[in-house]
């Protein structure tokens, strides 16, 4: 386990872009964080960025559906530090807008692989190095069951249901459970949503990482 001297470790699934690049970097002020994310060139920018402001980070270029680089990735951070502290889960896939009776195949299989399966893979993982003490995160996303959102609704409701299992299992033996919802932030994925927003009204994704973090602080 570690010691009095070591770093709290934070690990980020979902790191690259958007709210996990912000989490991580808010994180990376206390903690030293574990990011995983798809995209190498932009954790290495993320890397840069907490390096900068003094923090530090291990990143884990990987996709989370890989359960066999998964399993290998938590093996090492027990390996490496023993526990962890938190864990913030914002990795997803939005799958593009269409109507339930023209959902395409290939795309509704990515989006229950990524944001259902996988997360049913990591918490068995993950649960044992958060104990009793540590904390996991997950988002909420309100665009459930309204049109055009069927693989996305569906299968994040699906994840945000098995979070919500888990945090009622463990309000007596933790590690604690948070389900919160953010803002909508002028993130990749909205643009993907929402082609041609007005993207000024929508929350700072730093701001909006600092708001989240203090719910759970």
């Amino acid at each position: 386990m570690t010691d009095n001297t070591s770093p709290k470790i934070a690990l980020v699934t979902g790191a690259s872009r958007g709210l996990g690049a912000a989490l991580a970097e808010e994180l990376a002020k206390t903690h030293h964080v574990v990011a995983v994310g798809r995209t190498t060139g932009a954790l290495e920018e993320l890397d840069d960025r907490i390096q900068a402001a003094g923090g530090q980070a291990t990143l884990a270029p990987m996709d989370i559906t890989n359960v066999d680089a998964m399993a290998q990735l938590c093996r090492s951070i027990h390996d490496r530090w023993g526990a962890l502290d938190l864990w913030a889960h914002t990795a997803v896939h939005a799958a593009p807008l269409t109507p339930a009776a023209h959902l395409d195949a290939k795309d509704w299989a990515k989006s229950v692989a990524c944001n259902v399966t996988a997360t049913g893979q990591l918490i068995p993982f993950i649960a044992p190095l958060l104990g009793e003490t540590g904390t996991a995160v997950f988002f909420d996303d309100a665009q459930a069951g309204e049109k055009f959102f069927g693989s996305y609704g569906a299968t994040k409701s699906a994840q945000i249901a098995l979070a919500r299992s888990w945090q009622t299992e463990t309000v007596r033996t933790g590690p604690q459970v948070y389900i919160l919802t953010p803002a909508p932030m002028p993130t990749a994925t909205r643009a993907r949503f929402f082609p041609g927003e007005d993207r000024k009204p929508l929350a700072d994704p730093r701001a909006e990482a600092q708001r989240l973090l203090k719910d759970i602080t």
